[in-house]
Parts: C-alpha cells; sequence; structure tokens
C-alpha cells in the first residue's frame, strides 16, 4: 500500500451504499485516501433518498454519477469493500477484500435510508482507522 491508499466502493447499481461511503470517506479522511466507487451494474444516477440522507449530515454526493465496475479500477486499488455483489468483482492476489453486509436503500424513503448511512459511517470509520492507524 503506498503513502495514499485507495479504496474502492462497490455494490450493484453505485447509486446508494457505495455512494454514500465514498462520500463519508472523502469527508472523514480528506485527501489523505484515494476514495473510489463503482458498480456491477450501474444506475443512471444516485438514489434521491441517499443524496438526501448525506445532505443531512453535511455531505453532498449530488456531483457523483453511477460508474462500471472496470478491471483496472479494482488492480490498482489497495482495498476493495463490496456491498453486495461479491460475485461480479474481481480477485486480485494481495488486495484486502471486505464485504460489508448493508441493507440496500434501492426503493426506501430517506427515513429507511438513515440507518444505512449511519452503519456505513461506523464502518467507513473503523476502515479509516486501520488504513491510518496514526491518525
Amino acid at each position: 500500500m503506498s503513502d495514499k491508499p485507495s479504496v474502492l466502493f462497490v455494490c450493484v447499481h453505485n447509486a446508494g451504499r457505495s455512494q454514500m461511503a465514498a462520500g463519508w470517506l472523502r469527508h472523514l479522511a480528506g485527501d489523505t485516501v484515494e476514495v473510489r466507487s463503482a458498480g456491477s451494474a450501474p444506475a443512471d444516477q444516485v438514489n434521491p433518498a441517499a443524496v438526501e440522507a448525506m445532505r443531512e449530515v453535511g455531505i453532498d454526493i449530488t456531483d457523483q454519477t453511477p460508474k462500471l465496475l472496470e478491471y483496472a479500477t479494482a488492480e490498482s486499488s489497495d482495498v476493495i469493500v463490496t456491498m453486495g455483489c461479491g460475485d461480479a468483482c474481481p480477485v486480485f492476489p494481495g488486495k484486502r477484500y471486505e464485504d460489508w453486509k448493508l441493507d440496500d436503500p434501492a426503493g426506501k424513503g430517506v427515513d429507511a435510508v438513515r440507518p444505512i448511512r449511519d452503519d456505513i459511517r461506523a464502518r467507513v470509520e473503523k476502515l479509516l482507522a486501520e488504513l491510518r492507524p496514526t491518525a
């Protein structure tokens, strides 16, 4: 892992869970971690309930767009966090993999997305502490 580790968050549509996780990591890590997100079957837009839930905590993810998971992106990431699409993510020796079991916010209102957002924050904080143990 380089001085600036890269983390790739992957979920099926790259519209909810992975976008919230990337938003949290960008917010908490600043420019000390390269943050990436992608999906195995990306949606047309980020989930509006996820956008609103993140806005409530002062994080703007409106400029994000769902992206297709590309082999090169996964290969060049230090940590790959999957959220319900582990089978679609290529496996590379020497990479750190985590699979976060999270409810899918698709089709849910902001009230249902808030607990998912908060769960993701706790997981991102733990991951960041492991990536930057002296921070």
